[in-house]
């Protein structure tokens, strides 16, 4: 059967060159491929048919309709596996729904009320330290904080580790795997190669993190029902692949973690840069924040309340996806999407970004306009042309988590504090990674607001203060 194939660039050196410059200006190449080609591409890569989808209707097809018939690109599966082991972010078939409705609880909204203070007193600590008056690093403040945020949801613990090793070692890993996911194979780690040796570190530190958790919680004894703790008291035979509650407990921990910590850190970062630069979003949302708030900490009822910071917070979603460029998959049998056929094994790339930034669904897309996301607006967006968490059977579990967390801690952020871009720093640029981050990082300088006295937190009703110790099942979600 011939197929009829979609316009792309071609490559006689089999797309390597293609490869080459993804590689070199992945966000630049695939918007330029989709303007120069349109919203279905076809090229061949390394011996591979690649497809790749920017129209909403499309990729609905693949991530909703059709989703059956596709998996998870085995290669971008394979780089994480090395870290990931054998997680609901890595699984397919039955292990990734068993694996799914075992950690399905701890991303309930019926829970968020019971760990929002959590989530609080970690932001509220770590903001307390920020310096004011001078340049700070805010990417790397926002990176700290939400390690702190994932110790307290997920191992019920205060910061015990060095979090600015670890900070650095996810950085590390962030940018060697995106690296190895353009890369036909992995070379094997004791390659005396550029970066292998910062590999091996970056790696040693974030399992001898994760693991370090899972030994103080069996030497302290006692069953604590929280994340971990719900893991740890499985049986050992627990897992589609009989994998001990040890080894799965680790391997969720270590996914929840990644996947948690760097979308979220960077979205905070990404936000904070707007309301910096934006003035007039940034005094509406404090009017907001002080109207509902006043001086007292957010709590999960008042994220009903705060509409504004909700549109600001998803318009930073759409116009900076922090995991822009993950979604792709294995036609596992011939598939029609839209008007092409796309044969068994072929690989179909989806880019939120691409489509994030296209102004047939978003006027004058570059703009940063929390309006996008009014009540109004929201009814009339073409369905499938926003999907910062992905779409269908595998969108992100812990997308209304990790959503809570940002405006909980822009909240936190915008009462104490007074946004402004340090002095010589302009508009930052895009760096692609496993999520998209400030090139160069970003530099803010922070001003503490006029008659701020200390936030006093707020205990909702029928719940407890929060504590070191999670009292539910919580965790940063994949």
């Amino acid at each position: 059967m011939k197929y009829q194939r979609p316009p792309g660039p071609r490559d006689r050196r089999f797309g390597f060159s293609i490869v080459g410059e993804m590689r070199r200006r992945y966000l630049d190449f695939w918007q330029e491929t989709h303007r120069s080609h349109g919203d279905a591409v076809y090229m061949r890569l390394m011996g591979r048919d690649l497809y790749a989808f920017a129209h909403p209707s499309l990729i609905r097809e693949v991530l909703v309709e059709k989703a059956k018939s596709f998996v998870r690109y085995e290669r971008f599966i394979e780089v994480h596996a090395q870290l990931h082991g054998r997680s609901v972010l890595i699984a397919e078939g039955e292990e990734w729904r068993q694996q799914r409705r075992l950690l399905q609880p701890s991303f309930s909204n019926k829970q968020f009320d019971l760990y929002a203070g959590q989530i609080v007193e970690a932001a509220r600590e770590s903001l307390e330290r920020l310096p004011t008056e001078v340049p700070l690093d805010f990417e790397h403040a926002m990176n700290m904080l939400t390690i702190d945020v994932v110790l307290r949801t997920m191992f019920g613990s205060r910061v015990e580790h060095d979090t600015a090793e670890i900070e650095k070692a996810v950085r590390w890993w962030s940018q060697i795997s995106f690296s190895e996911m353009a890369m036909p194979m992995t070379l094997p780690d004791w390659l005396p190669l550029p970066g292998k040796a910062k590999k091996r570190w970056a790696m040693a530190v974030l399992n001898d993190f994760i693991t370090s958790q899972i030994r103080r919680r069996r030497a302290e004894g006692a069953k604590q029902d929280d994340f971990l703790g719900t893991l740890l008291a499985l049986p050992a035979d627990e897992g589609a692949d009989g994998q001990g509650s040890d080894r799965l407990a680790r391997d969720q921990s270590m996914a929840v973690f990644l996947a948690g910590h760097s979308t979220t850190a960077t979205s905070l970062c990404w936000a904070a840069w707007a309301l910096a630069k934006h003035a007039d979003v940034r005094e509406r949302v404090l009017r907001e924040i002080d109207e509902v708030l006043g001086q007292r900490a957010p709590t999960f009822a008042d994220m009903a309340r705060l509409p504004y910071v909700d549109q600001v917070v998803k318009e930073t979603l759409r116009l900076y996806s922090p995991a822009t460029g993950v979604i792709a998959r294995r036609a596992t049998e011939d598939v029609q999407i839209g008007e092409w056929l796309v044969p068994k094994g072929s690989l179909v790339s989806i880019l939120s970004f691409v489509v994030h930034r296209d102004e047939r669904w978003f006027p004058d897309p570059l703009r940063f306009d929390p309006e996008r996301f009014n009540a109004e607006a929201s009814e009339q967006m073409t369905r499938g042309s926003y999907f910062p968490f992905g779409l269908g059977p595998r969108v992100c579990m812990g997308n209304n988590l990790a959503s809570m967390e940002i405006k909980m801690a822009l909240a936190l952020l915008l009462q104490r504090y007074s946004l402004s871009p340090a002095p010589g720093q302009g508009e930052p640029g895009l760096l692609m990674h496993t999520t998209m981050r400030p090139a160069g990082g970003m530099q803010l300088v922070l001003s503490k607001r006029a008659g701020r006295p200390d936030l006093q937190l707020a205990t909702p009703v029928g719940t407890h203060a929060p504590s070191g110790r999670c009292p539910v099942h919580t965790a940063p979600g994949p």
